[in-house]
């Protein structure tokens, strides 16, 4: 009961008052305004986008792989939509997949690449590529290459995406061919444009998820940056490798310039909610006759834990445990292993609430001592109760008294359990942020643990359970009091039948191995006073 209070009263807090993400700074001197003739105010702002006649006029390529689908326009020669194969919308439409990346208007999602410099020899993403092709499909077990080639005055560049199996990483390649007679400049950037996502409404009003920026820099290796703070400061920052997304709950887009060189990063509002993060390189120089190869990446898809650790340092922190993350992590380590050799990950639920149990073992069972001899010592509390009457300040004095004479602590049945409280939240977020779990079946009626329960047993179930917890633990003296906490289990099974499954799974096992610990203890306490 403590444990649920707390979270709420927590969850409420750090809604309104919580600490909100402090703002990169803006910084002066050369990154604002690099040599070689392009200025920070001419970087990319993606604004410049033909229109859509001209586009579809273009065309694009198909690409598909074991995993995604995806679609190249060849205006700009980039990423516009991007199909997770392996990630349908919803159970009742599995053959739908989730539509990550679109250039839809009312849905704007969509990578911008090229160069800065002059457009006469280096593209912009609204320069015209050709293509050998208009579809590849993967072959099993093989990379996929697909290459476009733009054609100035006196350069050739080709601009070469490659699709690894089973991978949502996307390895972008310029091989610029410098025909000319004079030295080729330019910075390579590449950026993510997102319109701001309208709310459907049919999102769980209990489970709050972020939607906005996130970025690495030199100096925090995970930065929120909120649309919200885009609009009245636009931002630039320098660090050497990094990175910069667009995270949404479960999937990401990651624009990943090279680690071995500083990368000059920047934030753009533009009209009618739409948002740009992007990054540019220092000016790469192709002497005449030269060819060179620059590269960069884009990770476009889940946030699955394990892969994001090895593409990038801190890519795995997009997934969001907030504050308690050195906590959430090893409990989702201990899930998956459950997982793996259980195959069900309801059942990994269970196993790492036993887990945790065991672990708090003796707190709990100082805890539950505590309340089994404040249990015991009502009939005296009420007498004591009886006796002042009204007169609280005595009341309180022989209360003192009382406890001072059987040795026993009030708060020794709160303190051990407000420990385990960073926990639990923990595991909530695990439960709510982790894309593994989403749409994992159990048993039965239970398909999706990230979604209420259709029936609401679980949540009658667990309100069951605090109804029994309650009358294992002493009552309070003040009836006002008491027929509050008669009404919580109640109102916790309404709150928690909108609640994902999961959660409430493991809130009924906790709570039913709490009372078998209680029920045992609390025998054990009164048989040795029968004694």
């Amino acid at each position: 009961m403590l444990v649920m209070t707390g979270y709420m009263l927590w969850a409420a807090w750090q809604q309104d008052y919580g600490p909100k993400p402090a703002p990169l700074q803006q910084q002066a001197g050369p990154a604002q305004r690099p040599q070689g003739g392009v200025a920070a105010e001419g970087s990319p702002s993606g604004s410049e986008l033909l229109p859509q006649a001209e586009m579809a006029a273009a065309g694009k390529i198909s690409v598909k792989t074991d995993v995604v689908r995806v679609d190249i326009g060849l205006v700009g020669g980039d990423i516009r939509t991007v199909d997770l194969l392996k990630y349908p919308v919803s159970k009742d439409k599995p053959d739908e997949p989730v539509r990550l990346l679109t250039p839809e208007v009312e849905k704007l999602f969509i990578t911008q690449t090229g160069f800065l410099g002059d457009e006469r020899i280096a593209p912009k993403h609204t320069a015209v590529w050709q293509a050998q092709a208009r579809e590849y499909v993967m072959e099993a077990g093989q990379a996929l290459k697909v290459p476009l080639v733009w054609r100035g005055e006196g350069v050739e560049i080709v601009k070469t995406y490659t699709f690894q199996p089973g991978s949502y990483e996307v390895g972008i390649e310029y091989q610029v061919r410098n025909l000319s007679q004079v030295p080729w400049t330019a910075r390579q950037y590449g950026q993510l444009k997102r319109k701001r996502p309208v709310k459907s409404g049919n999102e769980n009003a209990f489970i709050r998820t972020y939607t906005g920026i996130a970025c690495r820099t030199a100096d925090d290796p995970y930065e929120k940056i909120d649309f919200d703070d885009i609009e009245d400061l636009p931002r630039n920052w320098e660090t050497e490798g990094g990175w910069c997304a667009m995270v949404q709950h479960y999937f990401l887009a990651a624009w990943l310039p090279p680690r071995e060189q500083i990368n000059h990063f920047y934030t753009k509002p533009m009209p009618e909610q739409v948002y740009i993060v992007g990054s540019y390189s220092p000016e790469y120089r192709v002497s005449p006759g030269e060819t060179r190869t620059f590269r960069a990446r884009y990770y476009i898809g889940p946030k699955l834990q394990d892969v994001l650790e090895t593409v990038a340092p801190g890519l795995e922190l997009t997934v969001d445990y907030g504050i308690f993350t050195f906590i959430a992590q090893p409990i989702f380590w201990l899930m998956q292993k459950f997982f793996s050799f259980l195959g069900n990950w309801g059942w990994a639920i269970i196993c790492t609430t036993l887990v945790i149990k065991a672990i708090f073992f003796p707190l709990s069972a100082a805890s539950y001592k505590s309340m089994a001899k404040m249990r015991k010592l009502q009939p005296k509390m009420q007498a004591l109760k009886e006796r002042f009457g009204d007169d609280k300040q005595k009341f309180h004095e022989a209360l003192m008294q009382l406890y001072r004479e059987e040795r026993v602590n009030p708060l020794g049945g709160c303190l051990p359990i407000v420990v385990q409280i960073p926990v639990f939240i923990s595991l909530y977020w695990v439960l709510v942020e982790s894309v593994e779990l989403r749409q994992a079946p159990f048993v039965l009626w239970l398909t999706d643990l990230t979604s209420k329960d259709p029936y609401f047993v679980l949540p009658l179930l667990m309100g069951v359970s605090m109804w029994i917890q309650q009358k294992l633990s002493p009552p309070p003296t003040d009836p006002v009091q008491a027929q509050v906490m008669k009404m919580f289990p109640v109102i916790f099974t309404v709150f928690f039948a909108f609640f994902p499954a999961g959660l409430v799974l493991y809130w009924v096992v906790n709570n039913t191995l709490s009372i078998v610990q209680q029920w045992v203890i609390n025998r054990q306490i009164e048989g040795a006073t029968k004694t």
